[in-house]
């Protein structure tokens, strides 16, 4: 019988509504209410009455969890709210060392003593899976996109629609107008291993763990093969709009995480069971040992419990660091630990000058990968491990990731063993090696040393950096053996005729590097200074430096002159301070500066750059072109003429007295009888703080 479009309508938006019961019983809530032969039945009449009639298609339709045809690549987008990673610890020291910090900040901002208090705390089970973001807008799936660098990730919605776990509508009758969902996408055990068993037979590498597969799979390009691996999906965390008033009563904004995770089973996502509030570290300790065994018989792999504070007025007190909450720790389970023989000492020579030893050792198998070596740090922990020549180590991964020496086996020991200690001389250069009383680290001071060299050109070509593509480690260490690149700034003297003799390199390979090199002068300024490796300056301190200091010239005299001025940006200590200014005095980075900008990098804002900021600027302020200030008082950290060149450089004017045409009054100390007219004639009056937000 043909409906018409009316009665098709109708028919399709109660087929969706089953349909969206039926998955959310079956996926999440583990109680199937229909059987499958008719849950076939009715998704096979949604898809023909759909066929017929595509305009009533929508993202929300169970027909859209398979998204059609592959995607040629993905797409960066950025997170509306950051998606940061956790802080781990290991043992039960490092999660009293957290509480006791979380106090003390807790004390330091609310200014009363809380030890005769507590404060609750929410455990959850640590998935082994990968972290994503949903995005949802009226209630309806837009969005899902991988953690990326926290900032941006790569945008994978058409892959996330294929797990039945997650709903592509909410269950709420009025949604707020948006809603970001965080939560841990994993692959179960039952199908990690029957996804390993075919790859076996297909003669394909097997993935190492469930956390490899998942990943692996979650950047397909064809939604099909995702689908295919049933991945699973487990949501902990909640985003709303700050002024959102629901018109349901009963499903108010959640005050705290406990809350939070009843909200998002209330609306439709699938929440892991095993959460548990908890008082005091006492039942933090007997949540964590309870799991260390009960872990082995879930379905899901899971490498240690996260402990978060619960009251989210209490988290936004404490904040966070650029990289991870202050409120919340991931704390790890003891990866298993295996003996092998070590065969040798070596030593690797980073960008920095660092040495670090690195044991080599028989081939072990630990958690599902073959490994052979481990750093050991520095010289403290080679003395603090007693390493002998053919010393039994025992060797485990910390965090299931990194392998690490854990201790010797003295036992089997050789009685004519030598012990091994660090070379006083640079094994690349055989410049004399220095350690600095403050630190552990004993670093090769030689800037021409090519091993610093090499790690320094890894580092300017990296992802994260320039993102130079071709240029790869083996040729890194052609252009430096070969003395081709001498620095930095050298390796964009070269030509395709050089770079067309070395190994592995033809002409059209040559030509697409030197272009590519080209290009990457055109990159971000804060991407140039991350590229350049400073101490303590990662890629998340270089974007908030980048920002305060729109050039290289400016970031330089804060960190010799004013550094004060640095210690203002949020998130920035007296380490990262010590080392930029310990940085920029070096005369052979001052020499590197120059000789970047010979060779065309502005280390600089660019003119784009500085326009978008202006247009974000404006929109969020608006513009200062044409506005009037008056300066009065004693600004904290700006002179007069600073504060006057950087209104004029915005567009605005600075004149002497207030008057009706005054637009903004800045006040700093001892400001006189110009702030009592502007209060009389109500100008808006800023303070110092006041006025860099503004300018920026």
């Amino acid at each position: 019988m043909s409906l018409s479009i009316t009665q098709a309508s109708q028919r399709v938006a109660e087929l969706r509504t089953l349909l969206h019961k039926a998955n959310h019983a079956y996926y999440v809530e583990d109680r199937p209410y229909i059987e499958d032969s008719v849950y076939d039945y009715l998704y096979k009449e949604l898809l023909d009455l759909e066929e017929k009639h595509p305009e009533l298609i929508s993202l929300d339709s169970p027909s859209q969890r398979l998204g059609g045809a592959p995607a040629k690549r993905f797409i960066s987008v950025k997170h509306r709210v950051p998606l940061l990673s956790l802080d781990n610890g290991f043992n039960f020291k490092e999660l009293e060392a957290w509480h006791s910090r979380v106090n003390k900040l807790l004390e330091r901002k609310r200014e009363f003593d809380l030890k005769n208090s507590y404060w609750n705390m929410v455990g959850e089970l640590k998935i082994d899976g990968n972290a994503l973001a949903l995005s949802y807008e009226n209630g309806v799936l837009i969005k899902a996109a991988t953690r990326g660098d926290g900032v941006e990730g790569e945008e994978i919605t058409a892959n996330i629609k294929t797990i039945h776990s997650v709903p592509l509508c909410l269950n709420l009758q009025n949604p707020p107008p948006w809603l970001e969902v965080r939560g841990e996408a994993f692959i179960p055990n039952r199908k990690f291993a029957e996804l390993n068993k075919e790859r076996k037979l297909r003669k394909e590498s097997e993935f190492a763990n469930p956390r490899n597969a998942c990943a692996g799979t979650l950047r397909q390009l064809d939604p099909q093969v995702v689908a295919s691996r049933q991945l699973d999906f487990f949501a902990y965390s909640i985003h709303l709009p700050e002024n959102w008033t629901p018109q349901n009563k009963d499903l108010c904004s959640p005050s705290d995480q406990w809350h939070a995770l009843q909200w998002l089973k209330t609306a439709g996502f699938k929440v892991n069971p095993n959460t548990k509030i908890l008082k005091n570290l006492n039942e933090v300790e007997a949540f964590f040992t309870h799991w260390d065994t009960g872990r082995q018989r879930l379905p899901y792999a899971t490498d240690g419990v996260v402990i978060k504070l619960n009251e989210f007025s209490l988290q936004e007190e404490i904040g966070s660091t650029n990289k991870a909450p202050r409120w919340a720790i991931a704390l790890k389970y003891p990866a298993a630990e295996v003996p092998s023989k070590l065969r040798k000492l070596t030593y690797q020579i980073g960008r920095t000058g660092a040495v670090t030893p690195v044991a080599e050792f028989e081939p072990v198998s630990l958690a599902g990968t073959s490994v052979s070596r481990a750093t050991l740090h520095n010289a403290n922990r080679l003395n603090t491990l007693d390493l002998h020549n053919g010393d039994t180590i025992v060797v485990r991964k910390a965090g299931e990731i990194i392998p690490e020496v854990v201790r010797v086996l003295k036992e089997l020991r050789a009685p004519t063993a030598k012990p091994l200690q660090l070379p006083h001389y640079c094994p690349e250069c055989n410049s004399k090696l220095i350690r600095a009383q403050s630190e552990a680290v004993t670093r090769c001071i030689n800037n021409s040393c090519p091993a610093i060299l090499k790690g320094a050109l890894r580092h300017w070509v990296g992802k994260g950096a320039l993102n130079v593509e071709g240029l790869g480690q083996k040729l890194i260490e052609q252009l430096v053996e070969r003395k081709l690149v001498k620095s930095l700034a050298s390796l964009y003297e070269i030509d395709a005729i050089q770079l067309a003799k070395l190994d592995r390199m033809g002409r059209t390979s040559a030509e697409k590097l030197v272009k590519a090199l080209a290009a990457s002068k055109k990159k971000s300024w804060y991407k140039q200074l991350y590229g350049l490796g400073i101490y303590h300056v990662g890629e998340a301190n270089a974007k908030v430096l980048a920002q305060a200091f729109p050039s290289i010239s400016k970031l330089a005299d804060a960190a010799c002159n004013t550094p004060e001025l640095i210690k203002e940006i949020y998130g920035i200590g007296d380490e990262i301070i010590e080392s930029l200014s310990e940085w920029f005095s070096n005369p052979s980075n001052q020499k590197l500066m120059t000789e970047l900008k010979l060779v065309g990098f502005l280390l600089a804002e660019s003119p784009e750059e500085l326009k978008d900021k202006s247009e974000q600027l404006i929109t969020k302020y608006g513009s200062v072109s044409g506005k009037t200030f008056v300066l009065t008082g004693t600004l904290p950290s700006l002179s007069r003429n600073e504060a006057k060149s950087l209104i004029e450089e915005n567009g605005g004017k600075v004149n002497s007295t207030v008057s009706t045409n005054t637009t903004y009054l800045v006040a700093g100390d001892k400001a006189g009888s110009k702030l009592k007219k502007a209060e009389q004639i109500g100008i808006t009056i800023l303070n110092e703080k006041e006025l860099k937000k503004i300018l920026l």
